[in-house]
């Protein structure tokens, strides 16, 4: 008996947008979208589609919203991955109709979508945009929200399924997250679900994050709260565990028997642009260590997880976060710095206390970089060098696996005088991909070995681009997937290990200067030839 074909790209797309539109037009619920009986389970060409819902964006005029949230719920429109009934309401202090929102959003999609413009794509979604506006103490402005959102349900069959997206400055969060309480939206009928999103810094401290867990665990509960990372959408990141868990080659050598040590380095070559408001008082430790690098960190470390579940996923990053040890002297064990005037890009640039909006006596660093080791079976004495910066030599995002070298070398010195360590290096950004440097013989007559890389490139690999960090979060939320969003407990965890740094770095004075352009303040190296070690040349 022959063996049936799955269904082709363009059946399977006809065949969940009837079943979509007939849900909008029926209010069926999000459950029975999902079951589409067209739809072979081999195929996993489109494997997560949303169910009919609205997403509520509070801040639409920043620049997070127009740069990267509104092209990527457009990407996702694209890629077929969102219902017909999908809605979008726009919330901001602007006194704007429908028909404004959408030109905002329109021209968004055209300058920074991923995907290329569809007119059939934009009419359908922007018959789903409105635009409702008042400010955050206006209680009259979120009873306005509420019905709207009420009659978005009878027009469009969204079922009540809310996701409420707070891309606004860390104060509004409490005053928002009462007034989708004191409304009554953070809470739906049975059938329905209602999710809020919270944009990072999650405090900026361990007291302040535990308090405005207090105020959100008070509305929503912590399956309904989605706090957002946007590098754990990263593909490149979600690699990480494809590398470690599905090849067999790695495992054996992942640990401290093998392992010298890891760099995980976050460079930026742009200064703080128009964010020192937000910036100055927060610094390059808090704004990307306390997030983006220990999630790095805990990726690389974790043991495998029973399953990709947000449970065992979130469990065993937790017990690496726990495991990290600060060393005694971090006088000699960290590193900070702020740019000064130097040469970026050809161009000359101010340094960061003559940027607008920045006081002269700041002590905000712009560069961090930390040391830490992990006590457990794995890892005990390997250490986790952690870097991050603006206005350096390049923007690159990268996973350092630097190994031991081989204990016994058969060669004369001069042989091996160039060859260095071996390495596994993870691209994140901007070249995203995978490099694996070891030691080759030099073609010759003489046995000498050098260093050589093999290069595995995302854009060579494969025939599609990989989607933005956003589209996949937004989606993910959309769908209540919460794997790739960090629990409150990491986040704790985090600044547990940070906080100690921070008030030591608050005693002593304000940080180094290095120029514009550079790879940071001299003490950074100096931190690393202590240990005998040199920063990865990027």
């Amino acid at each position: 008996m022959a063996e049936s074909k799955p269904p082709t790209h363009a059946e399977d797309s006809v065949a969940m947008a009837s079943t979509a539109s007939a849900a909008a037009t029926t209010g069926i619920t999000e459950e029975i979208v999902a079951a589409n009986p067209l739809r072979d389970p081999r195929d996993k060409r489109l494997p997560r589609v949303a169910g009919p819902c609205v997403l509520v964006l509070f801040g639409v005029t920043g620049d997070l919203a127009r740069k990267k949230l509104l092209p990527a719920i457009y990407d996702l429109a694209n890629r077929g991955l969102l219902p017909p009934g999908f809605s979008l309401v726009g919330f901001a202090r602007r006194e704007w109709r429908d028909q404004d929102f959408a030109q905002l959003t329109h021209d968004a999609i055209k300058q920074h979508a991923r995907t290329p413009y569809r007119e059939e794509v934009w009419k359908q979604l922007s018959e789903g945009i409105f635009f409702c506006p008042g400010e955050f103490t206006d209680d009259g402005a979120f009873d306005a929200l509420a019905m709207m959102l009420k009659e978005i349900d009878e027009t469009r069959g969204t079922g009540g399924n809310y996701g409420f997206y707070l891309s606004v400055p860390p104060k509004f969060f409490p005053v928002v997250v009462q007034q989708l309480k004191r409304t009554d939206l953070a809470h739906g009928p049975e059938a329905s679900w209602r999710r809020v999103v919270i944009e990072k810094p999650f405090g900026h401290d361990l007291k302040s994050a535990q308090e405005l867990n207090a105020i959100t665990s008070a509305v929503f509960p912590e399956s309904s709260v989605f706090r957002i990372d946007h590098y754990l959408g990263k593909e490149t990141v979600q690699n990480i565990m494809a590398l470690r868990f599905a090849n067999n080659l790695f495992e054996p050598i992942w640990n401290r028997g093998y392992v010298d040590h890891v760099q995980i380095t976050m460079a930026e070559d742009i200064g703080i642009g128009g964010r020192a408001g937000y910036y100055d008082g927060i610094g390059a430790a808090r704004d990307v260590i306390q997030n983006h690098l220990l999630q790095l960190l805990a990726l690389v470390a974790m043991e495998d997880p029973t399953s990709f579940g947000a449970d065992s996923l979130r469990r065993e990053k937790e017990k690496v976060l726990k495991a990290v040890q600060l060393p005694g002297d971090l006088a000699r064990s960290t590193a900070r710095g702020r740019y000064a005037a130097g040469w970026q890009g050809g161009q000359p640039v101010v340094g960061y206390t003559e940027e607008e909006g920045i006081p002269d006596n700041s002590i905000t660093e712009t560069y961090a970089a930390i040391k830490v080791e992990i006590a457990n079976r794995r890892w005990a004495g390997v250490p986790f060098y952690l870097r991050t910066g603006k206005r350096l030599g390049r923007r690159v995002t990268e996973v350092a696996v630097v190994f031991q070298k081989a204990p016994h070398l058969p060669f004369s010195k001069d042989d091996t005088e160039i060859l260095g360590h071996n390495a596994l290096v993870i691209r994140v950004q901007p070249d995203e991909g995978i490099t694996v440097r070891f030691g080759s013989k030099v073609p010759g007559t003489a046995m000498e070995v050098r260093d050589v890389s093999m290069d595995f490139a995302y854009g060579e690999s494969f025939m599609e681009s990989s989607p933005e960090a956003y589209e996949r979060l937004l989606l993910d939320v959309l769908i209540g997937d919460p794997p790739l969003f960090p629990h409150q407990r990491e986040v704790e965890l985090s600044w547990k290990i940070l906080d100690p740094i921070e008030e030591f770095w608050a005693s002593q004075g304000p940080p180094e200067d290095y120029p514009a352009g550079t790879w940071g303040p001299a003490s950074a190296d100096e931190m690393m030839a202590r240990d005998g070690r040199v920063w990865r040349r990027l």
